[in-house]
């Protein structure tokens, strides 16, 4: 561990004590996991703090911890992660918060901190459901207005629920059942006898 990264987490755990629920320092990155309930005051204590000061959000999404590592998972189902930026201290850290319902997944928006959150928050409630608690904008933003359900939940079907094509004795676009039969892909790799044998010619 290089010291950079030893005094940013001594720092982390000397400004913010039990607040953290963990701290992970992996492949030279630093992590940090905080309540739904604390995430606001720490954010802000992120930004403003003269030992920390990340004053950039470089990047925030949604996750779906349902079937993490392909086993069952035990804890909370929904995370916000926010990978954060000091230019001052060239330090970078990642922040993540579980919602505390999985049902109903809200976590409070840091628009107000960081307002390059905005979008990030948008395209994550639009693909996760995470709804983020005072974001003054929040809709979809890579979906149509129309669309049911949120595509990255691991229930969600690829082919979705209904599709939409122009009706000709219509006039208009309509919205009808999808008709396509959920099937799964597998590619079929078909080689010929001794492939890959030496000598074969």
């Amino acid at each position: 561990m290089s010291a950079k990264l030893e005094r940013l987490s001594q720092t982390l755990r000397d400004v913010f004590g039990n607040r953290i629920q963990s701290l992970v320092l992996d492949r030279g990155e630093v992590t940090i996991e905080v309540s739904a309930a604390e995430y606001p005051r720490v954010a802000r204590q992120l930004r403003d703090h003269a030992d920390l000061r990340f004053e950039q959000l470089i990047d925030l999404s949604g996750l779906d911890y349902s079937a993490y590592g392909n086993a069952i998972w035990e804890g909370k189902r929904f995370a916000s992660v926010a990978h954060l930026t000091s230019v001052k201290h060239n330090w970078r850290l990642r922040v993540r918060v579980f919602a505390d319902d999985d049902a109903f997944p809200v976590i409070d928006s840091v628009v107000d901190v960081w307002p390059s959150a905005n979008w990030y928050e948008r395209e994550s409630f639009d693909l996760y459901g995470i709804l983020y608690s005072g974001h003054p904008d929040l809709r979809r933003i890579l979906t149509d207005y129309g669309f049911v359900g949120h595509p990255f939940r691991k229930d969600f079907p690829v082919s979705g629920y209904v599709e939409m094509r122009y009706d000709p004795e219509q006039g208009r676009v309509v919205y009808q059942p999808v008709s396509i039969e959920p099937r799964e892909n597998t590619p079929r790799i078909v080689r010929e006898e001794k492939y890959g044998d030496v000598g074969h010619g």
